[in-house]
């Protein structure tokens, strides 16, 4: 009797270990595996704009790589964009593609990495777009633990060409990452994307709490979140004032 509780003891501490590395996994930006996100930003109220919201879906592939013999994750993200005000009216369409190539490192329990970053000025309107190609780069840390996963990443991009007659454009952005398992599968998060436009002086720091749930279907992992996030701190018209992220990712 004695031999089979602690067999079921030893099996749960095994299945809850399991599961925890995978909520990890399934949260870790620089997990080496391949995946394919849909995620969604919904902004009902935009600072000092009445009468305005916003929508950017945005479809994001990863695929993790060895070339030239070094460990990197490239990251394409596809951004559909909805814009509403009362004296522009409504557009909708494609908006700038971004590229990310990020060379990997692991340390232990820490995992790190650095490289270049690409925007592309393929928005469909004038609206949904900044118009000028940016080079830049990123930087990701990411610190994994039982209790969940810390992190951050870091990006900074600046225009060298594209539209003459659009402004130039000099950003940086940061984005504080937080997610402490729960039991089941189920996770609380905190991810809001800091950005600061350093050509304008304008800024939005948003703060989120929500929840997630990391589903294992097989070999597959499935992940799906929804995130209120409130801008603690802004300043330039169009800031989101909050906002609702949500998203699913599907990790293979």
């Amino acid at each position: 009797m004695q031999k089979t509780i602690f067999g079921l003891l030893a099996t749960s501490l095994i299945s809850t270990g399991a599961l925890a590395q995978s909520q990890n996994d399934a949260n870790n930006p620089l997990s080496p595996r391949p995946m394919v996100s849909l995620h969604d930003y919904y902004v009902p109220e935009l600072y000092k704009l009445d009468n305005a919201w916003a929508n950017q879906t945005v479809l994001r592939a990863v695929l993790p790589n060895k070339t030239f013999g070094l460990p990197q994750l490239w990251r394409l993200n596809v951004p559909i964009v909805a814009l509403h005000h009362d004296r522009l009216g409504s557009k909708s369409g494609l908006g700038d593609i971004t590229f990310m190539d990020v060379f990997m490192k692991n340390a232990g329990s820490f995992s790190y990495g650095i490289g270049p970053l690409l925007v592309m000025p393929t928005a469909s309107n004038d609206l949904l777009g900044q118009g000028k190609w940016q080079i830049g780069s990123a930087a990701a840390l990411v610190a994994s633990r039982d209790w969940g996963l810390a992190g951050g990443l870091l990006t900074f991009q600046q225009s060298f060409a594209g539209d003459s007659d659009r402004e130039k454009v000099k950003m940086a952005t940061f984005q504080p990452a937080l997610f402490y398992n729960l039991p089941n599968g189920f996770y609380l998060r905190s991810s809001g994307v800091w950005t600061f436009d350093l050509k304008n002086h304008t800024h939005h720091i948003p703060v989120g709490l929500g929840l997630g749930k990391v589903f294992k279907p097989g070999k597959s992992v499935i992940n799906a979140f929804i995130e209120p996030q409130y801008s603690v701190d802004k300043k330039g018209a169009g800031a989101p004032v909050w906002q609702i992220f949500a998203g699913i990712n599907f990790q293979f």
